[in-house]
């Protein structure tokens, strides 16, 4: 599998995208959405990643600057057709170790509460997430769940590097 920093210009990008937002939409009522769409992932406080294998898109995911030492988890998707590889959790990696290499002491997320959401909240338990109280620009909401992961960064730790798996 491949990550790659990405321009959101790939029509096959751009769809994986729109598949994420109608699939919010058929879980949570439109106030509840926080998924963005291309453009508000071109912002520059966002660094976009794709996953790829033999030239197959397998999914996608963003980290967001909330402030110098914190971090947001965006756009973690992985292809319905592409589902149970390890795409998401390579991507998971990925976004931790970045993170930690900007100096992030912590990561955070919102994700869905339904049941639809289990298995990716399942994938951030395992990784050691928390769940925690709205951050950032977030309220109280019932149809979303919010968690946090305090990380090592290398610029507390010198080349410190978290094994994630």
């Amino acid at each position: 599998m491949d990550i790659k920093k990405d321009d959101l210009e790939d029509v096959r990008v751009k769809e994986l995208i729109s598949e994420h937002l109608n699939n919010m939409t058929e879980h949570s009522p439109p106030e509840s959405i926080h998924a963005l769409d291309v453009a508000k992932l071109k912002t520059n406080d966002i660094t976009f990643w794709s996953i790829w294998e033999n030239g197959e898109l397998l999914g996608c995911g963003a980290l967001k600057e909330l402030d110098e030492t914190h971090g947001e988890i965006k756009s973690m998707r992985t292809a319905a057709v592409h589902r149970r590889k390890g795409a998401g959790k390579r991507m998971l990696q990925h976004i931790l170790a970045e993170a930690s290499k900007r100096g992030y002491s912590r990561v955070s997320l919102e994700t869905g509460a339904m049941e639809a959401f289990t298995p990716a909240r399942k994938l951030y338990e395992n990784f050691g997430f928390r769940y925690c109280a709205p951050f950032a620009q977030y309220t109280e909401d019932p149809y979303s769940m919010f968690m946090t992961k305090e990380i090592m960064n290398k610029a507390r730790a010198g080349q410190y590097e978290e094994n994630y798996e």
